[in-house]
């Protein structure tokens, strides 16, 4: 899918105003990616934020615009841009080749011809040479031009919805286990391990998901992270104070550390975090229970097992109105919440799956269905991927990687031998008992 062919005015600097109109549109197609949605700063932040945003100033920022090819092509590339003082000199890298243009006023100014030899994600970085006024671009567009036959570009293509914020920070995929038929279940036990250098900031590697919640491990910042723990209200909205107090959740316990409070911007409910130093590399587990409690209500609860401290940790309880249910919709995700990040690659590997119904027994769960977001559905970014490895599902996203898994896959983990969780359930549930 691309956009409708057009002839820009630079194509007859590159030697096609000898042919007539109806060759150039038949040989040419031409594709507009927006920096809004497709661009970041890559290196020397220099208040740019780390967005690519239009404002460039500094010969330090590098800025990273990404698109990608379905086969190997030839493209020629331009710059959509002004400079609203003076003239400057700018840098263009893609594919081991460097260009340089001269920009003054505003137009699409050339960069160059590259061949791009196998399918892929192409990166252009964009640096600033010489200025004489204050900026040297506000740059919006990158302009794509190739001849190869019935080629295909990929790439974040429109704003709406607010989809470069959404494609900026990459495609969110999801694993939905499949719980057993017939049984009503109330807990559900994972193990996740992030691997070494795969954790940039920004990242949620989400473990227990439910129907009403999610329970994983962040990182927040250089020198945070986090155990998540939300639960949405049923009340739909993305502003907390908008839910009605008899539809608010209601935080029952939460541990020793633990923040408790409200989210909204993607629904709105309670939140409980504990700031702890996990590491990638070390693998880490994680259990919940949904129980109703009588009074049409259901009990969220999420503990922690962190190897560094030996023990279980409970991070939060919470009581969720209007809701008289167990434990449905048991699922992992892997998002980025930073749109400055996107460009950053970041994988997880989650095994050893469990779900214990409310007769007591513990199911193994070994089959999962593999999604993704609207960006990924929408072919924005092809950045994403899940399967199996080993004996256990893995999920990755962002980096701009070549190879991609199909939506709606579905795979199944071999039996790793393990028996079931050795949980002393009780003793865990006696861990609420006190705690504000």
């Amino acid at each position: 899918m691309h956009l409708p062919v057009q002839i820009r005015p630079w194509l007859l600097i590159a030697g096609l105003a000898t042919l007539p109109l109806h060759a150039q549109e038949k040989a040419a197609a031409s594709w507009t990616v927006p920096l809004g949605g497709n661009a970041y700063v890559t290196a020397g932040e220099a208040g740019q934020g780390g967005r690519g945003g239009p404002r460039w100033d500094s010969p330090d920022t590098v800025r990273s615009i990404y698109f990608r090819v379905d086969r190997p092509a030839e493209l020629r590339l331009a710059l959509k841009a002004s400079v609203p003082q003076g003239g400057s000199k700018v840098r263009a890298t893609v594919a081991g080749k460097s260009f340089e243009a001269d920009l003054k006023g505003s137009g699409e100014f050339p960069l160059g011809t590259v061949k791009v030899t196998e399918a892929g994600y192409v990166r252009v970085d964009l640096q600033g040479v010489k200025k004489s006024g204050p900026v040297f671009a506000e740059a919006t567009d990158l302009l794509v031009t190739s001849e190869t036959p019935e080629v295909a570009v990929a790439f974040v293509k429109d704003n709406e919805d607010n989809r470069f914020y959404w494609g900026r920070r990459g495609p969110s995929v999801h694993l939905t286990y499949r719980l057993p038929e017939d049984k009503t279940i109330e807990w559900f036990y994972n193990e996740v391990t992030v691997p070494e250098g795969k954790d940039p900031i920004g990242s949620y590697f989400m473990a227990n998901g439910f129907g009403e919640g999610y329970f994983g491990i962040q990182v927040n910042g250089p020198e945070e992270r986090r155990v998540l723990f939300s639960v949405w209200s049923p009340y739909s909205t993305d502003r907390p104070s908008e839910i009605p107090e008899d539809q608010r959740i209601v935080l029952l316990a939460k541990g020793e550390g633990v923040h408790g409070g409200e989210f909204g911007g993607e629904g709105s409910g309670g939140q409980s975090y504990l700031r702890y130093p996990w590491k990638a590399g070390t693998t880490y587990r994680f259990l919940n229970r949904a129980k109703p409690d009588g009074k049409g209500h259901t009990v969220y609860t999420a503990w922690f097992f962190a190897p560094e401290a030996g023990e279980w940790k409970i991070i939060a309880s919470f009581k969720r109105p209007k809701t008289d249910k167990h434990l449905t919709g048991a699922h992992s995700f892997l998002e980025n919440f930073s749109d400055r990040n996107g460009w950053q690659y970041r994988e997880a590997h989650y095994g050893n799956q469990w779900a214990r119904d409310t007769e007591g027994k513990w199911h193994s769960l070994t089959e999962a269905r593999f999604t993704g977001d609207d960006i990924a559905r929408r072919g924005y970014r092809l950045d994403y991927g899940g399967g199996v490895t080993g004996d256990e599902f893995f999920m990755r996203n962002g980096g701009y990687f070549v190879d991609t898994v199909k939506l709606d896959s579905r795979f199944k983990r071999p039996a790793n031998g393990k028996s079931e969780p050795a949980v002393d359930l009780e003793k865990l549930e006696g861990l609420t008992s006190g705690l504000e």
